[in-house]
């Protein structure tokens, strides 16, 4: 079965590029950003795969994007953007004209899509923006409930709340989660919240995936086993020191009932160890977008990712891109930036993906991508449950 889908707020396409490897047929792909969307066409016109089958990229405002001529969709995803409510922004929430989650509602009730993804960042979920997260959440539970012309959200989220307590049959089942890319096999510890919705008719009772990656067995084949230093050829003179209390650690993780179940997080180490230094080699300039940027240093908060841990969260940053976030510490403390392509190794993007702009235009595209293999996993179950509910519809009918 072919789901076809349309992609809002695409970026470089990291959500996209996730559903696409499990046969979701992309319809639309819409993106504003000039920058993101030249990267789009570039992998179309160099035949990189999916990119080179989606559709071509609709660059402009999601608010005037026309829903009319797209029909039988059964999937609309998209991270609609994250500035308003990111813990490093201005907190803007719903004031921030930025704020397009009313256009991601839009796009639901126009459409009726069997189900829908929406990625965020966590601070979403922080206690500022209760309200308005509930808000988001009962919008896409009660698409067709649209706010009046003059009423203000606030009531608008009473309605809706009334509505539901009424005994209403909601129009979707919707779900949250807060998860860490790190925990699904991606080298970053990058919180994002996932909001995920199918059509009631469909019967669907959605549960997330589960976690794949643990900082525990990580530990475990750094310090105990040493597995993570003899994989990577790390002699004992060469590894970090040994951290102090770790013993006390390990001894508790090997007492807990799921050691061993899951693999470990993997690392900077593990996303770029085959890369040549940037710094020191020439061979570096044979890779695409593997070019070295000076200027990078330590100030208080920003002190860079350790190489065996995996990286702090990449950051697009309001004026540039913010130091630390985007910063390799080796293990003798010195530090450099991350090149274009060891950041998209970072976020799980193909090698043959191409970047299209400057390094903080690239960089500022990488920051707000969804990991690639983060978006895969979330696919995999999605599809999954549409599939099996498609199949459920056909046996029925027979």
């Amino acid at each position: 079965m072919t789901i076809n889908s349309i992609e809002l707020f695409a970026g470089a396409g990291g959500l996209a590029l996730g559903f696409s490897g499990h046969d979701v047929t992309h319809k639309a792909v819409v993106e504003w950003n000039t920058h993101a969307c030249n990267t789009i066409r570039l992998n179309k016109k160099e035949n990189v795969k999916p990119v080179a089958h989606w559709p071509d990229v609709t660059e402009g405002d999601v608010r005037s994007f026309d829903y009319e001529d797209l029909k039988d969709i059964d999937l609309i995803t998209g991270g609609p953007p994250c500035q308003p409510f990111s813990l490093g922004g201005k907190h803007g929430g719903f004031l921030d004209v930025r704020d397009m989650f009313p256009q991601a509602v839009r796009a639901v009730r126009e459409t009726s899509p069997r189900a829908f993804v929406f990625e965020n960042v966590q601070g979403l979920t922080r206690t500022s923006f209760k309200d308005y997260f509930d808000y988001i959440l009962l919008q896409l539970e009660f698409p067709s409930l649209q706010a009046d012309a003059t009423e203000e959200w606030l009531t608008h989220l009473d309605r809706l709340r009334q509505h539901k307590t009424s005994g209403a049959l909601n129009e979707y089942r919707v779900k949250w989660k807060l998860v860490n890319a790190a925990n699904y096999g991606v080298p970053q510890k990058r919180m994002r919240v996932f909001i995920v919705g199918f059509r009631t008719d469909l019967g669907i009772d959605f549960e997330f995936p589960e976690e794949t990656h643990s900082q525990h067995s990580l530990l475990l084949a750094q310090w105990d086993s040493g597995d993570y230093w003899r994989r990577h050829q790390i002699i004992k003179r060469d590894q970090p020191v040994r951290p102090v209390g770790i013993e006390r650690v390990l001894d508790v993780i090997k007492k807990s009932r799921t050691v061993n179940q899951l693999a470990p997080w993997l690392t900077v180490r593990d996303a770029i160890s085959d890369l040549p230094d940037p710094e020191t080699d020439p061979q570096a300039s044979l890779i695409q977008a593997h070019k070295f940027q000076p200027g990078a240093r330590i100030y208080p908060g920003h002190t860079g990712s350790p190489l065996d841990e995996p990286a702090k969260a990449l950051k697009a940053g309001d004026h540039g891109v913010p130091g630390g976030e985007n910063m390799l510490r080796r293990p003798d403390g010195t530090v450099r930036y991350f090149t274009v392509r060891e950041s998209a190794r970072i976020q799980t993007f193909p090698d043959d993906f191409i970047f299209q702009g400057s390094w903080t235009e690239t960089m500022r595209q990488l920051g707000n991508a969804v990991p690639v293999r983060l978006a895969s996993v979330m696919a995999e179950r999605v599809c999954e449950y549409l599939r099996a509910a498609e199949q459920q519809a056909l046996d029925l009918a027979a």
